[in-house]
């Protein structure tokens, strides 16, 4: 699992024109190449009546699975520039469809990649991107006595809380780093005097917006 990468905030579109021409940005996150290539068939089929519904992909920790489609558009003026934006922002698991309804004034081969390749881009900054960090859950139980310091420090620390949990004891869920667990223990150990139990938990993505 990367530690950190980035990609698009949700599903959504947006829509420029250029010569008369509209061009609908439709985005989305996508783990697999089906995911990808569902989310371009419904595309296709809410646009049906489009004259192009153009797309790309880009999947994988490494892009190993990377597409793009002209949908009738002369080859490589619509897809290969789409899929050029994607990865110039570096962006992973994202699929982009543009809908072309044509209207009526040639754009050329380059007005096309420009086109095409401007309408990912503003789409883009329209929905967001964001970036996620892989984090540890780190359970941390404690007296009740020491939760009021406990919750205080951490709260004021670089560290999350995600939860507390009022149990027998008091069970506080932190998000850690991965690359910042050991620190963080010897910080709780530090902080309670060694009066914690420390257990890891599992690992998760938070997402913090960037666009």
């Amino acid at each position: 699992m990367l530690s950190n990468y980035l990609t698009v905030k949700e599903t959504g579109e947006h829509e420029i024109v250029i010569e008369r021409s509209r061009f609908i940005a439709h985005i989305a996150r996508a783990a697999t190449e089906e995911e990808a290539n569902e989310f371009i068939q419904s595309i296709k089929k809410r646009h049906h009546s489009a004259n192009h519904n153009c797309s790309a992909y880009l999947i994988g920790e490494h892009d190993q699975i990377q597409k793009a489609n002209d949908d009738g558009e002369p080859s490589g003026t619509a897809g290969v520039p789409m899929l050029e934006v994607l990865k110039k922002r570096r962006l992973k698991d994202v699929v982009v469809v543009v809908t072309r309804y044509f209207g009526g004034i040639k754009l050329g081969a380059g007005g096309l990649i420009r086109a095409y390749g401007k309408s990912v881009s503003e789409g883009l900054n329209a929905i967001g991107v964001v970036e996620r960090k892989l984090m540890q859950m780190v359970h941390i139980k404690i007296d009740y006595t020491l939760l009021g310091k406990v919750e205080n420090e951490l709260r004021s620390s670089p560290y999350l809380i995600k939860e507390i949990n009022y149990l027998e004891q008091v069970e506080i869920v932190t998000y850690v780093a991965a690359e910042n667990i050991q620190i963080f223990k010897e910080y709780v150990i530090n902080l309670t005097n060694a009066n914690a139990t420390i257990e890891d938990g599992s690992l998760e993505y938070l997402e913090e917006k960037i666009l």
